[in-house]
């Protein structure tokens, strides 16, 4: 790795770092403080003072860059984080600890690194393009699984899944609905093989897309297009995904 990268992954964890202290130290408080934002998702004060306090350091940094963020917009400019500063904001404000601060380093519309971190889960994945994918610092790799039917999917909400899912979800081995960041981590790590999303925004699958397709896999929207603003997403291990696809687009 580059002098360079090393210097934006050191970055990345230490801006995870502020986020996760935040995220973590709110996390199942009796007093959160949670609003519905006008499309009906929940949004709590520690998703603000993450992506704030986050803000304040890549200002203070001198790195010149901007951020791109869930909550307040995007500063603009070639060089820029995506921050989602709690993925799974539904699980995080009823206590379940699957959630994480999503980051990505996007430089002249290409993301270079992006990590991905989950406090509660004590689970950290990062990845740098062309150097690989990681979680807690070993190398992971997605699986060599070549048949639905021998593979382990998952999906966030099944309810609003096309037709195709349900031909995929009775030929595959097993079935889970473990959501958000989460199964597209565990698409890099070889542990699930398929994880669908009926809908993402650049700040959910910019910073899983460089992990899973580092790790040797592959994301793409249900028709099969490159991952993109307010629409669908599937993580695969690569072998699957030409048959995924054409299941999920064949049933939208």
């Amino acid at each position: 790795m580059s002098g360079a990268r090393d210097g934006d992954v050191r970055f990345a964890h230490e801006l995870a770092d502020i986020a996760d202290e935040i995220t973590l130290g709110r996390f199942r408080a009796l007093d959160l403080r949670v609003e519905t934002k006008p499309d009906l998702t929940p949004v709590s004060e520690a998703d603000k003072a993450a992506e704030a306090a986050v803000r304040e350091r890549v200002r203070a940094s001198g790195r010149g860059e901007g951020v791109l963020g869930e909550e307040f917009g995007d500063d603009g400019g070639d060089a820029r984080w995506i921050v989602d500063p709690i993925d799974g904001t539904t699980s995080y404000v009823r206590g379940v600890p699957v959630f994480a601060t999503l980051l990505a380093l996007e430089r002249e519309g290409v993301v270079e690194v992006a990590l991905a971190s989950a406090p509660a889960l004590r689970r950290r994945w990062w990845a740098v393009r062309g150097g690989g994918a990681f979680v807690d610092g070993s190398p992971c790799r997605v699986s060599a699984i070549g048949r639905i039917e021998d593979s382990a999917v998952s999906t966030t909400s099944a309810r609003r899944m096309p037709d195709g899912w349900r031909t995929i979800v009775q030929r595959a081995w097993s079935n889970r609905g473990l959501g958000d960041f989460w199964h597209h981590c565990l698409v890099a790590e070889g542990s699930v093989d398929v994880a669908c999303e009926s809908l993402v925004m650049v700040w959910d699958y910019a910073p899983i897309q460089l992990i899973a397709e580092e790790a040797g896999g592959r994301c793409t929207t249900f028709a099969g297009g490159p991952p993109t603003h307010e629409q669908s997403l599937v993580t695969t291990n690569g072998v699957l995904h030409d048959e995924v696809v054409s299941l999920l687009s064949a049933g939208a």
